[in-house]
This record gives C-alpha cells, structure tokens and sequence, in this order.
C-alpha cells in the first residue's frame, strides 16, 4: 500500500539525472496563474517559499513581481538548470548550519535556493514566509514522513500567510506513486488545527502518462490554507 511506499533521495536525484522529469511543467502551473491574488491578497513584496521547488518557472515569475523567493531541492542540477534557463546570473555558499548543503542565491539576492534535505531547514536558517506554493511537494513526500513535513511547514509560515496546496486524485490502489493520494480528510488533520483549509478548484489532468501508470483518472485539487 502506498502508505509503506519509502522513495529514496537518490531516486529523485537519478531522476534528475536521466531527465525524466515529467512533473516539470515548462510554462508553469495554471492553477497558480489562475488564483495568485488569492496568493498574494493585495499584498506586494511577500516572503514566498517554493517546498522541493525543483527548476519551477514560477519561481522566476514571482521574483520579477518584486516577492523574495526561497527554494529547496536535493538536486543541484535541477537549480542550477533554473538559473542556467533563465540566464540568472548567481553565486553559491555554503549554509554552516546544514552540512554539505549549498545555498545558490542570484546576485540580485531575490531568489535564493538551498540544496538540501528540506527537514535539515528551520526557520532559525531560511527565516518565515507570507506565502507558499507547494504543488509537488507533500504529494512527493514518503507518506510516513507526510508529518513530519507538514509540522516543519508549519513553523515556517508567519501569521496571516497564505498556503496554496496542490494534491492529486486518483485510485490509489492502481498507481504507487510518487506522486501519492493525500484525500481531503488527510489534509484537514494534517493542517486543520492551525490554519483555515478551502478546496478551490478540481481539475482532470488525465494524460497519457497516467493511462500508461493504469489509472483512469487524475485530478489535481488546490487549496488554500489561512494561518489566522
């Protein structure tokens, strides 16, 4: 069952390395095109963290708004294809707290992206965010690690952030995953006692892909999560 289901670090490192990367999305998500406002709410120079951020083109959108953006990704190839990609020139350090870790940051200082695990971060190391766009993330995580995750996330949010959440539908005895079936009563008791959760919208995004996993459907659902 998918809650057993353990994906080894470097199984999305050699994932990267092969290019098999089918989560990438190269325009960037409509969804977050559609409901940044609801992000954002009327709100101008936001904190704004991207959980496994991979090389999302979004990233760069939000930068170019003027938000400050902060990332995290085992994978140095992926970062360093983002700022490759977007000829964003930057430099790297090491981040003393996390051994091994590196910190690719552009030169403007907007967008600073840190390679690592995401649960060597604190808050103490990356500071607090205004906003999230996790799509791909929680629904990446092992299921058995899915608290531990959710509990980091919450100590990095600042009161009256906005978290938009993207998780996916579909049967989860056809597929194994990544990505993982996290159902709507996972959520609200994962995040239920600190924030207000909406579902915004569900949207078929049945491809070819997931007839070949042998689904016959996949949805991707977005919410949004109000730290009060």
């Amino acid at each position: 069952s998918q809650k057993d289901r353990v994906v080894a670090e470097e199984e999305w490192l050699r994932k990267w390395e092969t290019g098999s990367i089918w989560f990438h999305k190269e325009r960037g998500h409509p969804l977050l095109q559609k409901y940044l406002d609801v992000l954002l709410n009327g709100r101008s120079g936001l904190r704004i963290f991207f959980p496994l951020c991979g090389k999302a083109v979004e990233m760069k959108w939000l930068a170019d708004m003027g938000h400050s953006v902060v990332g995290v990704e085992v994978s140095e190839k992926a970062l360093k294809e983002f700022f490759a990609e977007h000829s964003l020139p930057f430099c790297e350090e090491p981040v003393p707290e996390i051994s091994g870790a590196k910190k690719l940051q552009t030169t403007s200082g907007n967008i600073a992206l840190y390679c690592c695990s995401i649960y060597d971060l604190s808050s103490s190391i990356v500071g607090k965010f205004d906003g999230v766009w996790d799509r791909g993330a929680l629904v990446a995580v092992n299921p058995c690690d899915r608290q531990r995750y959710v509990s980091l996330m919450i100590t990095l949010m600042e009161k009256n952030s906005s978290y938009l959440l993207v998780t996916v539908s579909y049967d989860p005895n056809k597929h194994k995953g990544p990505p993982f079936y996290v159902p709507e009563s996972e959520i609200k008791s994962l995040f239920g006692n600190h924030c207000e959760i909406k579902c915004l919208q569900k949207v078929n995004d049945f491809s070819d892909k997931h007839r070949q996993w042998g689904l016959d459907y996949f949805l991707e659902v977005l919410y949004i999560l109000k730290f009060v």
